[in-house]
């Protein structure tokens, strides 16, 4: 290349820049484009517009532009790791595993390939290595607070993990997000224990996400019958090009904030100014948290709820929002929170807006029970696979019908049908469906007679989905709140007979529940009223108890604080 193209393309390059942090993608697209017609063998212009068809969601150009880029530079470890994310998005995990291998190949202390390596491994079920990606990450940068987030929502899938080390673990991050956080001490907040109060929420989810299925009829019945008593301010963290969900989220909040790319700083000055008297964490430990903002402690009552399932580790988060059921008093020393539980139901689900009928009982026509668990695969560990084999074996006409993201990638599916195969399952007794649209995934359901919850790491979407399409779900409780989350769903919508205590207590209700089909179709035909009716589906009802528990918690503030 000749010195005066490389500067004129370097230029071209940074006012594609430029305009692609404003957001502006095909304007920077023409930017790249044409440093690629003046320089057509500059690696990096290749590889910005690779970036940003990759932000477009073309995957196919993208994965070209990568592919270009390599045969300028066969050593850039930046397009391997880009051709990895690119996979992943196709949800080709495998292959997007071996292309961070190689990135790392060429570059061992490429951080960001080595985190994205971690989460891969975790999204498939592999945790010992993901554990071991997750600690490489750290060694390389200590200060890393996703990676930090990414290692303890991982915890969660693993039996064997103990809560001590999670807390320890969770602590350390506290510390490490608190570190250059500037702590208020005092608030202007008027503190009078009975005024309106305004209520900030803070999360990447308030969109068409589990988190956001969940909220929308909380915050729709907040509106509409709390108006008077409290406002809403949202905060949502990660960019998102709207949709229905969140249009509707929005509807029912006084004020809309993105906080995608602000720092901390700005951010709290935000929140502050906003005068939010409690502000709501509704991500943990997951994608687009924003904890450290908590650090800073912008509001005077902090909570976490909804979307974790653990710790935070943050002590300037004042509560964690459970119920009675999931979070037992023996799990309390594996919080830094201090745990308010609602009176039923820490979760309540609002029925989607698709038109999808739960239908008649499939083994009816179809002469053969059909299992189905609609959960990440990351959950179905060896002992889920064992004891699913189990049931499988009982009953020898059974199948067993699996959708996961993960299984768009026939390499998951062999090894999947692997798995299953060294319990004595054979092939064609699996269905492994990859990814759908909504509509068509609860539609998936009418092929399920029974839904098999996995263990320790139970369902929450799914379970209710489930049950709104008149599918029953069978599951088995554990002791940590994570692994109780099945319990308080089935017990809120009164279906006590579903929970079991053990493996072997799981293996016999399944048998037992899938040999009586009278008794199941029936079960079916009203499962979605019967639910509807329930503390898990109706808002209002949960609305009112989490008035009154924002409302108690703004009395205790100001009652220690001197009204």
């Amino acid at each position: 290349m000749a010195p005066d193209s490389t500067a004129r393309a370097r230029a071209l390059i940074q006012a594609g820049n430029l305009v692609e942090d404003e957001g502006r993608l095909a304007t920077a697209l023409e930017q790249y484009e044409n440093a690629i017609r003046i320089a057509p063998a500059f690696a990096q212009a290749h590889l910005n517009r690779g970036n940003v068809l990759f932000k477009m969601g073309q995957m196919a150009s993208a994965l070209a532009a990568y592919e270009t880029v390599l045969t300028i530079d066969p050593k850039h470890a930046g397009a391997h790791y880009n051709i990895g994310n690119a996979h992943l998005r196709a949800n080709l995990p495998m292959a997007a595993l071996g292309a961070y291998d190689k990135a790392l190949a060429i570059d061992s202390e490429l951080v960001d390939a080595h985190l994205a390596r971690a989460n891969v491994l975790d999204d498939l079920g592999r945790f010992d290595a993901s554990l071991l990606a997750y600690r490489r990450v750290l060694e390389l940068r200590p200060d890393y607070l996703e990676a930090h987030s990414n290692m303890l929502f991982s915890h969660a899938y693993r039996i064997d993990f103990p809560p001590e080390r999670m807390l320890a673990d969770a602590r350390r991050f506290g510390a490490l997000a608190a570190r250059d956080a500037l702590r208020a001490t005092d608030w202007s907040n008027d503190r009078d224990p009975d005024r309106h109060l305004r209520i900030g929420l803070i999360s990447g989810d308030l969109r068409n996400h589990p988190v956001g299925y969940f909220v929308e009829g909380i915050l729709a019945a907040l509106r509409r019958n709390a108006s008077s008593t409290l406002t809403l301010y949202a905060y949502p963290t990660l960019l998102h090009g709207p949709d229905a969900v969140s249009e509707r989220i929005k509807a029912n909040c006084h004020a809309w904030y993105p906080t995608a790319g602000f720092p901390d700083a700005q951010v709290v000055d935000k929140i502050v100014g906003d005068k939010i008297d409690i502000l709501l964490d509704l991500s943990g430990h997951t994608v687009g948290n924003r904890l450290a903002l908590f650090a800073w402690k912008p509001a005077p009552v902090q909570a976490t709820w909804l979307g974790y399932w653990a710790t935070t580790g943050l002590v300037e988060i004042d509560y964690l929002i459970a119920d009675p059921r999931t979070l037992t008093a023996a799990q309390e020393n594996c919080f830094t929170e201090q745990i308010w539980r609602l009176p039923e139901t820490r979760l309540c689900f609002t029925a989607p807006s698709d038109d999808v009928l739960p239908g008649p009982l499939p083994a009816l026509d179809n002469g053969f029970v059909t299992f189905g668990c609609f959960n990440t695969l990351s959950k179905m560990n060896d002992d889920v696979v064992e004891v699913w084999g189990r049931i499988l074996r009982a009953l020898p006409t059974s199948r067993l019908f699996l959708k996961a993201s993960q299984l768009n990638d026939p390499d998951v599916r062999e090894e999947v049908e692997q798995r299953f195969s060294r319990h004595g399952v054979t092939p064609r007794r699996l269905m492994l469906h990859g990814p759908t649209s909504r509509a068509d995934y609860l539609a998936a359901y009418r092929k399920v007679d029974i839904a098999l919850d996995p263990f320790p790491f139970p369902g929450g979407t799914t379970s209710a989905e489930a049950l709104w399409m008149g599918v029953p779900v069978l599951t088995l409780s554990g002791q940590r709140f994570h692994s109780r989350q099945g319990l308080g769903i089935l017990t809120n919508a009164g279906l006590n007979e579903w929970i079991a205590d053990s493996a072997d207590d799981y293996v016999a209700r399944a048998v037992s529940r899938a040999t009586d089909l009278e008794d199941l179709a029936a079960l079916r035909s009203g499962l979605r009223h019967r639910v509807l009716a329930s503390p898990l589906f109706d808002a209002s009802r949960f609305a009112s108890h989490f008035e009154a528990a924002l409302r108690a918690m703004w009395q205790r503030w100001c009652r220690q604080r001197g009204a």
